[in-house]
């Protein structure tokens, strides 16, 4: 039997090459910091289940995280980190921690965007490779990848899948040329935010200079894209490991179509009103662009 893993490279199920792991005596885990939509207490609750199961492989956890409102900074025999830092998550903060604790290892996607932001500047710096420190889980060149449009367009394209309509803009004039070649109205965004950060829609270019003027202040590259308002808008929470084994464990529908924030509606499980036919579909597409991507772990992917 051979499983195949996305990337075009076969290998047999019975053969041991590729299980042999790593032991870690320390890892440092880098939370959320404080509560905001888009990264709220869902990763509260995904850290503190990620300190449970390092902890159940006898691995000392320390946690950075300044919010002392959560369960993982607090006193806990099961959820409770072996030490806990109440520092900002920044870069320089996070390099301090590294550098007393020396860890063998750092998890950024347990975090929200404020984390993983944090893990992709330290290792563009170099930081992470010259200290030996290894980052668990999705690497950073596959959260590149799924935050920066062109390169994920790129990575579907490798597969046969496609995404919107959307082109990425670092300053006013190309998001100007951007909307022209897609067609007002357009979705304005900020690259690299959760919750809708900076986004809005624009139905002409002045409404888009203002947008994206706004936008700019929160990121350096934003995104337009076409707009999909009253479209179904339909999600796939996947698991994979990185032995390419990989799952779904829930599909989901919003009650409202797509323009409505998610934090301002509700979602169903499972859907409800897609055909067999539609939802494993949708599903094969799911497992094809996350095991191409090589995404380690929990994931979501959004359908519109």
């Amino acid at each position: 039997l051979v499983a195949n893993n996305g990337l075009g490279v076969g290998r047999s199920l019975l053969s041991v090459e590729g299980f042999a792991n790593r032991s870690y005596k320390k890892v440092l885990l880098i939370g959320s910091g404080g509560l905001s939509i888009g990264q709220a207490g869902e990763f509260d609750y995904s850290g503190s289940q990620c300190i449970k199961a390092l902890k159940e492989e006898n691995i000392e956890v320390v946690l950075i995280n300044p919010n002392i409102a959560t369960v993982q900074t607090s006193p806990s025999k099961i959820t409770g980190a072996d030490r806990v830092y109440f520092l900002p998550i920044l870069a320089s903060t996070v390099k301090d921690v590294i550098l007393r604790e020396k860890p063998d290892g750092v998890i950024v996607s347990m975090g929200g965007q404020t984390a993983l932001n944090v893990g992709i500047e330290l290792w563009n710096e170099g930081f992470l490779q010259d200290h030996k420190i290894e980052i668990l889980g999705t690497q950073i060149p596959v959260i590149e990848a799924t935050e920066d449009r062109e390169i994920f367009s790129e990575k579907l394209k490798e597969i046969g899948e496609t995404i919107a309509l959307s082109y990425s803009a670092t300053n006013v004039e190309e998001a100007k040329e951007a909307a022209n070649k897609i067609g007002y109205p357009v979705l304005v965004r900020a690259a690299f935010a959760l919750g809708g950060l900076g986004s809005g829609f624009a139905d002409n270019e002045e409404e888009l200079v203002l947008l994206a003027q706004k936008a700019f202040t929160t990121s350096s590259q934003i995104l337009i894209d076409q707009d999909l308002r009253g479209w179904k808008e339909l999600e796939y929470e996947v698991v994979r490991d990185n032995q390419n084994n990989c799952i779904t464990v829930c599909n989901m529908e919003n009650f409202d179509p797509l323009g409505i924030h998610t934090g301002d509606s509700i979602v169903v499980a499972p859907s409800q009103t897609l055909s067999n036919r539609e939802y494993f579909m949708l599903r094969t597409t799911a497992i094809k662009v996350v095991r191409h991507l090589g995404i380690v772990g929990e994931c979501n992917i959004q359908y519109a």
